[in-house]
């Protein structure tokens, strides 16, 4: 019954800027670890962030984007979103949140503990 759906996609320049936005029905964001991952074609999906459920609210960014993205929440409008700036082209991907029930998802972005999924947002860095 828990929905993500993602927003904010496009096309974008090198050293650019997108904000991602993924709205959540049917869990409360505070109260989940939702995590935001990507898929290159030809590539397997990874782990790009994640925050945690409160009061800890741990953030954690894969090396490849760590100083250019920032995860946060808004629980009024219960929206996790992704700030990307600084762009890259190899940052070129679907752009997936995901959540699970899993307490496990605290310390994991390994996508095959997220049980629910966004369909997805095409970024595409590129001049």
């Amino acid at each position: 019954q828990v929905q993500l759906v993602e927003s904010g996609g496009g096309l974008v320049q090198p050293g650019g800027s997108l904000r991602l936005s993924c709205v959540v029905s049917g869990a409360t964001v505070e109260y989940y670890t939702i995590g935001w991952f990507r898929q290159a074609p030809g590539k397997e999906r990874e782990g790009v962030s994640r925050i945690s459920t409160t009061p800890d609210s741990a953030i954690w960014y894969a090396d490849s984007v760590k100083g250019r993205f920032t995860i946060s929440r808004d629980h009024i409008e219960n929206t996790v979103f992704l700030q990307m700036n600084s762009l890259k082209p190899e940052d070129t991907a679907v752009y997936y949140c995901a959540t699970d029930m899993n307490l496990k998802l605290q310390v994991s972005s390994d996508p095959k503990d997220y049980g629910y999924w966004g369909q997805g947002t095409q970024i595409t860095v590129s001049s």
